[in-house]
């Protein structure tokens, strides 16, 4: 009886996903996952690894968010100019988990925020782009 070698997890990066759609008409589903992705309202933004898991999640809400790899330059941009701090209970000050940004200069795409980034919009995976969007979303 042979067994398989499990190969050596990949480690992906940080990806960043911001919510492009409102909360009109979307299935209970739908509003569950962006809820567990502390996506809350449109125009937010939230940094996560990339596990298997959390990938899962963001393609089920493909048509309402645009994703992709953050660098770390943006990162820390993201972090200055736009992270939000709460109190606790206790009174410390403790950061919040997402970013609300502003709508973006010059608008998502040539066609809106109906049509995937492939086609010319704004929704769904753009890889290394989302870093342009969210620094015209600061």
């Amino acid at each position: 009886m042979q067994t398989k070698k499990q190969e050596p997890k990949k480690t992906h990066g940080r990806i960043a996903v911001v919510r492009v759609k409102g909360s009109i008409k979307l299935q209970k589903e739908v509003k569950d996952t962006l809820k567990m992705l502390r996506l809350y309202k449109q125009n937010s933004c939230v940094v996560l690894d990339a596990s298997p898991s959390i990938l899962g999640m963001v393609k089920k809400v493909e048509s309402y968010v645009t994703w992709g790899e953050v660098d770390e330059e943006t990162f820390k941009l993201l972090r200055e100019k736009r992270e939000l701090k709460a109190k606790n209970k206790e009174g410390k000050e403790v950061v919040m988990p997402f970013f609300r940004l502003l709508p973006p200069r010059k608008g998502f795409g040539r066609k809106g925020i109906k049509l995937p980034f492939k086609l010319g919009g704004a929704l769904g995976y753009r890889g290394e782009k989302i870093n342009d969007l969210i620094k015209r979303m600061i």
